[in-house]
This record gives structure tokens, C-alpha cells and sequence, in this order.
């Protein structure tokens, strides 16, 4: 299996800055084998540091979004003796996570189906999730006796609160596409023959906005999740200092004061 075929890379045909990342394993419901892990990560990285590139989507191909950790590959490398897949979590699950919360561009999640384990936790890393009514989230790791990761002790909890992020954790129950939507799991849903295009129209939205700005809202809302008042005020006095200084803000006020719309370069 080629790395082609385990994942799909795409550009937007309007060329405004928007590459879609499709993970295309369907007969396994997309489930993350250590090709898939490794091909995600520099797909990540590439579309980060690529100026041309201002949104980025990660969706599934087929039924799926993402079933997590492909078992089949990582119970026969245990019985082989290969102890690489106890290293999984610190060489492919963190780096993935770090490379989705830390790119310096809106990320979208477009969740096409099932989202389980590793996969989900994937989604709850973006900073945009849209579902498909199909689609459905669950936090299995309690089933085979394993804790979080893939970020997800981080991500959770922040999305929907401690109380609700043990539950699902512990319980390992299935949140539908509308409780997803009523608990603040996701941002929207729509049919699933919707989703594509309105994922699109999103980073469409966002690929045409502030870029920098985006980038320091992310920054600025991570630090702030963990820091004090005082120390979350210094970060956004820090930030927008900065961003006063960009080609975006100086576009922006020129166009307020001429009654237009702004046309964004993401500098």
C-alpha cells in the first residue's frame, strides 16, 4: 500500500488557500495504521508551514471519519515481539495533536461518520468541528483498559467540561451527532450529503480572513486556558502589539474608514 492510498491531499479549486487532508482507508474505517499516522503528521506540517495554504480541512473518506487505532496492525506487531506500537502514543499521537493545535491556520474538522478513539480525539484537537448527521463520537479507551490520549485529557474537557469529559470517558458512551451539537462537542450539523461543501465554505471563509490574526487567536486562547488573568492579559497585549503592526490590520481600517470590504492576505 502506497502512501497515496492511504491518504488523499487536496486543494481548493478557487485557489484561495484552502487544502483538504482525506484519510482514505474506508474498508477500515479509516482506522490509523502507523503509514496512515506518519503520512497525517507531514501532511500537517507541510500545510502549516506552506504561506499558500490558510485553512486547513481533515476529513474521511467513505462512512467513517476516523475509528482510531488500527488494532489488527497493532496486536500482530505485539505477537511479532515489535514493541514499537507501545511507543505509538509519544513518536505518532503527540506529534499529530501538537501539529493540529499548534498550526498557525484555522483547522477544520469535517466529521463525515463514526469518530472513535484516537480518531475522535483528532476532531476534538481542531478548532472548528462540523458533523454529518451520521456522525458520532466515543471514548472506548476504558474498554480495553487504556487511559486517553491523542491529546484528548486536554481537548475534552475543554470542549464540554470535567464532568461531562469523565463520563464519556469512563462510561464510554456513544454521543450522537445532536447531543454532540447540544453539549458543545461540535459547532454544526448538517446532512451528510452537506458536509463537504460546507466544511469548504468554511475554510473558504477563513482562507479569505486574517490569517495572522487567527494564528494569535489560537495561541492566545491555548496560553489563556492555563494561565492567570494577569498573565492572559500580558499574552493578548503581546499579541495584538503585534498584530497592529500586520498588512491585515492596516487593510482592515482602510477599508472601514472607506465603506469596503477588506481583502485579507494573511500578512
Amino acid at each position: 500500500m502506497t502512501t497515496e492510498d492511504v491518504l488523499r491531499l487536496a486543494d481548493d479549486e478557487a485557489g484561495i488557500g484552502v487544502r483538504t487532508l482525506i484519510l482514505n482507508r474506508p474498508k477500515a474505517y479509516n482506522s490509523l495504521t502507523v503509514e496512515l499516522k506518519e503520512r497525517l503528521l507531514a501532511a500537517l506540517t507541510e500545510a502549516a508551514d506552506d504561506p499558500a495554504v490558510r485553512a486547513i480541512v481533515l476529513t474521511g473518506e467513505g462512512k467513517a471519519f476516523c475509528a482510531g487505532q488500527d488494532l489488527k496492525e497493532h496486536v500482530g506487531l505485539l505477537q511479532s515481539g515489535d514493541e514499537s506500537p507501545l511507543r505509538t502514543v509519544s513518536e505518532h499521537y503527540n506529534p499529530l495533536v501538537r501539529a493540529i493545535v499548534g498550526a498557525p491556520k484555522p483547522v477544520i474538522a469535517a466529521v463525515n461518520g463514526p469518530a472513535a478513539g484516537a480518531g475522535a480525539a483528532l476532531a476534538y484537537a481542531a478548532d472548528l468541528r462540523i458533523a454529518a448527521r451520521s456522525a458520532n463520537f466515543l471514548m472506548a479507551f476504558a474498554n480495553v483498559g487504556l487511559g486517553p490520549d491523542t491529546g484528548a485529557s486536554w481537548t475534552l474537557q475543554r470542549l464540554v467540561g470535567y464532568g461531562r469529559a469523565a463520563e464519556l470517558m469512563m462510561l464510554a458512551r456513544r454521543v450522537d451527532a445532536d447531543e454532540a451539537l447540544r453539549i458543545g462537542l461540535v459547532g454544526e450539523v448538517v446532512a451528510d450529503e452537506d458536509l463537504a461543501s460546507r466544511a469548504q465554505e468554511v475554510a473558504a471563509k477563513l482562507a479569505s480572513g486574517p490569517t495572522v490574526a487567527y494564528a494569535k487567536i489560537k495561541s492566545t486562547l491555548s496560553a489563556a486556558a492555563e494561565s492567570t488573568l494577569e498573565e492572559a492579559l500580558a499574552a493578548e497585549d503581546a499579541a495584538q502589539t503585534e498584530l497592529g503592526r500586520t498588512a491585515d490590520h492596516s487593510e482592515a481600517v482602510e477599508a472601514f474608514v472607506a465603506k469596503r470590504k477588506p481583502t485579507f492576505t494573511g500578512r
